[in-house]
């Protein structure tokens, strides 16, 4: 496929069947990932690929705790994968995907949320390639703030000056695969 098409196929999926992607097809995403363009080619992100479906689902609803909808501009964002701007009763940041990786990036470095969602798109492409189904969410920084995510942190060996940036969840698409909408007029200029 060609890479426009690939980019035009791209959907942000919110509804996840309860199945499982390879390990080897998370290997080639997170891959994918660690060759996106970065300040300086630094090279700075770390991503941790989280393969359980309870520990992501344990994450989720973390990234969920503290959400407060009163911050998003917009109050809706799709009927057929609501988000949990549309649909309060989602207990789940993550939707039920099965699996997720986490973008993290140093703390005090002024290129290090860009670098991130770099990265973050480079993997959702891939899956798209791949077949799977994916979402790059945000809300990552306060997600560990707590007990448990500090733990998670230590055991995942991420160092004391780094942040969550991002996470990119991955499944299968439960339902009917969502069209493209219509792209917006005026969003682009060519000046010569």
């Amino acid at each position: 496929m060609e890479l426009l098409d690939l980019i035009k196929k791209r959907r942000s999926i919110r509804k996840y069947q309860d199945r499982q992607i390879p390990k080897e097809d998370l290997e080639k995403i997170i891959e994918a990932g660690l060759y996106a363009p970065n300040a300086g080619g630094g090279q700075r992100t770390i991503i941790v690929g989280v393969h359980s479906k309870e520990l992501t689902e344990t994450i989720g609803k973390l990234n969920i705790a503290h959400f407060d909808k009163n911050k998003m501009l917009g109050s809706y964002v799709s009927k057929e994968q609501p988000s949990i701007i549309d649909d309060p009763t989602i207990k789940n940041g993550f939707y039920g995907a099965p699996t997720v990786c986490v973008v993290f990036a140093q703390k005090n470095f002024l290129y290090s949320i860009p670098d991130a969602f770099c990265c973050a798109e480079n993997m959702v492409l891939e899956a798209t390639e791949l077949g799977i189904s994916s979402c790059i969410i945000a809300r990552a920084e306060e997600t560990f703030e707590n007990e448990l995510g500090k733990k998670l942190l230590k055991d995942w060996q991420i160092p004391e000056n780094y942040i969550a940036r991002c996470f990119v969840v991955l499944g299968y698409c439960d339902g009917a695969y969502p069209a493209a909408k219509p792209r917006k007029d005026g969003r682009s200029r060519i000046i010569e």
